[in-house]
C-alpha cells in the first residue's frame, strides 16, 4: 500500500445530531486569545493556561515556568531550568523504585523592568507543536515580552516590544563577558557563568538603530540589566558541561533565528513510512535553526546536520542538537501485516489453531457470549463501557475467524450491535455532548455532578484515546464481520467523531483539534487534559495508548480508508520505537539510568 499523504480528512461536518451541543466548559479559556483553529487540550504548554499558570512546561531539554513573583528575585519573567543527571534524586532499592527531577530551579529568567505584581500572562497561536506566551505589564496592556515556545527549540527566545530587558539568575552570576557580534548581522553575544558552575550563552538581536547592545550591566550578582526601549529578542542556551567541541560555534551560527510553529507531513510506501517536521522561522532569515532531537528522532533521522551538542532531559534521555529548518524521519518496519488475528513478531498472524484449541475457543466463547453485554457495557463510564464492548468484540472475532464458528459468532455479534447502538443513539447513562469552547466530544457527567474527576476526568479531556479507542476497535470488528452495519444510521459518523476527537488528521477541522492525544514530537500520546500538573503531562498507559492507535489502523482498514490505515501503521511504528526507548526497558536500554531499567517499565511519567 502506498499513500502519498496520510494527513487528509477522513470525515468533516458536525457531530451526529443525537450528540447535543453546548458552548461552555467548566475550564474557562479567558487567558487564550481567540483563534480559528480548535484549541489543544493535552499539549506540553497547557500549564500556562491552567490553574496558577505557574507550573512548569517541558520543551526538552529545557523547562520553562512563569516565575510569578516566586524565588529569590520575586521575578515576573519566564524562568528557565535545565537539569543534569547529577541533580536527580533516586529512590531506594536495586533497581531504584523511582527517580525525581527537581523543579523550580530558576537558572536563568528572562524578564523586563516593567513586569511586577500586576503582570498578566496570556497565550495565543496554540498549535500541536507550539504556542506563544505573552507577559503583559498589566491587564489590557500590550505584551512587554512574547515567548514563542516550540518543542525541542534550541534556544529559549524572548521577543521584546519596547520594554527594558532583564536577564536574571536566582543561582547568581559569577561572571558576565561581552563577546561582541557573532557571525554576521545584528546578533551580539554575552556569556554568563553561574555559581553552580554552569555556563549559559545570551544572544541579543536587534535591528534597532542606536540601541546599546553592549551596555547590559550586571546589577549585584543576579540581574543583567539592559537599556530601556528594546525592540528585538534575547535568546539563551546552556553550554554542555562536557563532550562538545563545537557548541560555541553551532550556537553562534544558529543564534538570531528561532522557530514559532511547526507543520507535519507524512507518507507510506509498503512497509516504510516517512514523516517530516518543518518549522516556521523568524528572526534572521539566513540563519538555520538549531533544534534538539530526542533519542528516537536520532535513531530515525534522515535529514539535518547532527552536532555534538548534547543536553540531558528529565525523562527522555539525552537530546542532540540538529541544525536544519526541517527534519525527515523514517520508519522502515511498519506493522502492515498485523490484523485482527493474534500476532507475534516470530509467528506473524495466527488464524489457524489445532482442533483441541478450536474446541476450547468455542467452549469459552459460548460461555462468554451468553453474558449480558448491555448490562456490562451501559455504565456511567465511557472507559469501562468501551472496555466491555471491546472485550466482546475480540471474543466474537476469535470465535468467527479462529474458532470457525460463524453461527455462534453471528449470534454474539447481534447482541454486540444492540449494546453498541445504545452509545450511537447517545442513550447511555452519561451521554456524550459536543462542547465548542475547547472543541471536543466529552462526557456529560461533570456537567451533571460538578465532579471534575468523574470517569477519570473525561469531561476535562483526560484519557480520551483510552476511552474512545476501545469503541473504535469494537466498531472495526463489527464492520469487518458485517459491512452493512457501517452505513446503517449514523454508525460510521459516530465512530468517526470519536477518532476525530482524539486523533484528528487535519489542522483545519472546524470541530476538533489536530491530533489531540498523540504527540508527533514525542512519539506517543499524553493522557492528561485540562488539569494543572507540576510534573507536566503524563503517558499513564503505554498499552492503551498503542491500542488506541491500533484501533485507528483497523477502523481505517474496515472502512477502506487507506490514508487512515496508513497513518495508524506509521503511528504504531513510531510508538514501538518511542515506548521501547522511554517506557518499556530491555536490559540494553541506554536511555534511562542504569539503576532504573531493571524495573522494566517506567510507571507514570
Amino acid at each position: 500500500m502506498s499513500v502519498n499523504n496520510i494527513f487528509v480528512a477522513f470525515a468533516t461536518g458536525p457531530p451526529p445530531s443525537q450528540v447535543s451541543q453546548r458552548s461552555d466548559h467548566p475550564v474557562e479559556r479567558s487567558m487564550i486569545a481567540p483563534q480559528t483553529k480548535k484549541l489543544q487540550t493535552n499539549k506540553f504548554y497547557a500549564n500556562f493556561f491552567l490553574g496558577s499558570q505557574a507550573s512548569a512546561t517541558f520543551t526538552h531539554p529545557y523547562s520553562v515556568a512563569w516565575a510569578k513573583g516566586s524565588g529569590i528575585l520575586k521575578s515576573y519573567g519566564l524562568a528557565i531550568s535545565h537539569i543534569e543527571r547529577s541533580q536527580v534524586a533516586f529512590g531506594p532499592g536495586d533497581p531504584v523504585q523511582y527517580l525525581i527531577n527537581p523543579i523550580g530551579i530558576q537558572s536563568i529568567t528572562l524578564s523586563a523592568s516593567e513586569l511586577n505584581i500586576t503582570t498578566q500572562l496570556t497565550m495565543d497561536s496554540l498549535d500541536a507543536f507550539s504556542a506563544n506566551v505573552n507577559l503583559l505589564p498589566r491587564v489590557g496592556a500590550p505584551p512587554a515580552i512574547t515567548f514563542p515556545l516550540v518543542q525541542g527549540m534550541g534556544f529559549v527566545t524572548a521577543v521584546y516590544s519596547g520594554s527594558t530587558p532583564r536577564v536574571e539568575s536566582s543561582i547568581s552570576f559569577t561572571k558576565i563577558t561581552y563577546l561582541g557580534r557573532v557571525a554576521s548581522g545584528s546578533t551580539y553575544k554575552y556569556q554568563a557563568k553561574l555559581a553552580d558552575g554552569t555556563s549559559w550563552n545570551v544572544y541579543v538581536t536587534t535591528s534597532q538603530s542606536g540601541y546599546p547592545v553592549n551596555s547590559f550591566t550586571l546589577t549585584g550578582v543576579r540581574v543583567l540589566q539592559g537599556a530601556p526601549g528594546f525592540q528585538g529578542f534575547i535568546q539563551v542556551a546552556k553550554v554542555p558541561l562536557s563532550g562538545s567541541t563545537d557548541a560555541e560555534t553551532v550556537y553562534d551560527e544558529a543564534a538570531g533565528a528561532y522557530p514559532v510553529a511547526a507543520t507535519i507531513s507524512g507518507s507510506v510506501s509498503g512497509t516504510a513510512g516517512t514523516y517530516n517536521l518543518a518549522w516556521t522561522k523568524q528572526g534572521v532569515a539566513n540563519r538555520t535553526l538549531l533544534m534538539f532531537a530526542l533519542p528516537h528522532h536520532v535513531q530515525s533521522l534522515a535529514s539535518g546536520t547532527v552536532t555534538d551538542i548534547k543536553l540531558q532531559t528529565t525523562t527522555k534521555g539525552i537530546t542532540t542538537g540538529v541544525v536544519g529548518d526541517s527534519w525527515t524521519l523514517t520508519e522502515p518496519n511498519l506493522p502492515i501485516d498485523i490484523g485482527f488475528a493474534p500476532w507475534s513478531p516470530t509467528h506473524g498472524s495466527v488464524d489457524k489453531v489445532s482442533a483441541a484449541a478450536t474446541r476450547l475457543i468455542n467452549e469459552a466463547g459460548e460461555s462468554e457470549l451468553s453474558q449480558d453485554m448491555g448490562a456490562q457495557s451501559n455504565l456511567n463510564s465511557m472507559y469501562y463501557s468501551g472496555k466491555a464492548l471491546a472485550k466482546f468484540a475480540a471474543i466474537i472475532y476469535a470465535v468467527h475467524d479462529v474458532g470457525d464458528n460463524a453461527t455462534l459468532a453471528i449470534s454474539g455479534l447481534e447482541k454486540l450491535k444492540t449494546a453498541f447502538n445504545v452509545f450511537v443513539r447517545n442513550e447511555q447513562i452519561l451521554p456524550l455532548m459536543y462542547e465548542s469552547s475547547w472543541g471536543g466530544a466529552v462526557s456529560s457527567g461533570t456537567y451533571q455532578t460538578g465532579d471534575s474527576g468523574l470517569d477519570f476526568g473525561n469531561t476535562y479531556y483526560n484519557d480520551h484515546h483510552f476511552h474512545y479507542g476501545y469503541f473504535v476497535y469494537a466498531a472495526a470488528v463489527i464492520g469487518y464481520l458485517d459491512p452493512s452495519w457501517l452505513d446503517a444510521g449514523s454508525n460510521k459518523a459516530w465512530v468517526n467523531m470519536l477518532v476525530r476527537d482524539y486523533s484528528n488528521s487535519v489542522t483545519d477541522d472546524a470541530y476538533f483539534p489536530f491530533s489531540r492525544s498523540f504527540d508527533w514530537y514525542h512519539g506517543h500520546s499524553w493522557a492528561k487534559g485540562l488539569f494543572e500538573s507540576g510534573d507536566g503531562k503524563d503517558e499513564e498507559s503505554s498499552s492503551e495508548d498503542t491500542l488506541s492507535t491500533y484501533a485507528i489502523k483497523m477502523w481505517g482498514r474496515t472502512i477502506n480508508d487507506k490514508s487512515l490505515e496508513a497513518r495508524g501503521n506509521l503511528m504504531l511504528a513510531i510508538q514501538a520505537r518511542s515506548l521501547h526507548n522511554y517506557f518499556l526497558y530491555t536490559s540494553d536500554n541506554t536511555i534511562q539510568p542504569a539503576n532504573f531499567i531493571g524495573n522494566k517499565v517506567s510507571g507514570i511519567s
